[in-house]
């Protein structure tokens, strides 16, 4: 028994790892994109280039057709998540949650959600509506020219 409860106890504990591995990579974002109601996650391909806090200037982000009015996409690979608040009006933000620092996973209902601890902020101007976030998100420049959304 004691040499058989031992490799049980260490396939268990491998199991942990590769699980807690596997949800660290969910997290971490692909190239896949998602559209649930209101919301649109898109993931741009990395490039080999050094990432930097800041997103890279002039990258085109979307097409207008696909910002919902009242709703709003998350880019995951820029950080950014684009909104339409009113038709005609683009906004953008962080998609930091500025409480712990999880990337905002949804935008539904006017507002930007964070699926961390469920802060709320936001379309129009990425002010908290629901804590634990105390901060709003941060304003991000982005473009429109045409039906083309840019980075700033």
């Amino acid at each position: 028994m004691g040499e058989d409860f031992r490799s049980r106890r260490a396939v268990i504990a491998g199991v942990g790892a590769g699980g807690l591995t596997l949800a660290i990579a969910a997290c971490s974002g692909g190239t896949d994109t998602a559209t649930t109601a209101g919301t649109t996650e898109s993931s741009a391909p990395q490039s080999s280039a050094a990432q930097s806090s800041a997103p890279p200037a002039g990258g085109a982000l979307a097409k207008t057709a696909d910002i919902p009015v009242g709703g709003g996409a998350i880019f995951k690979e820029q950080k950014i998540v684009v909104t339409q608040p009113a038709a005609g009006e683009f906004k953008a933000f962080s998609a930091v949650c500025t409480h712990s620092g999880c990337t905002v996973g949804s935008v539904a209902d006017g507002a930007i959600v964070c699926p961390c601890h469920n802060s709320k902020f936001n379309i129009a101007d990425g002010a908290v509506t629901a804590g634990p976030a105390k901060k709003p998100l941060p304003e991000q420049q982005i473009t429109v020219d045409g039906d083309q959304i840019a980075l700033a």
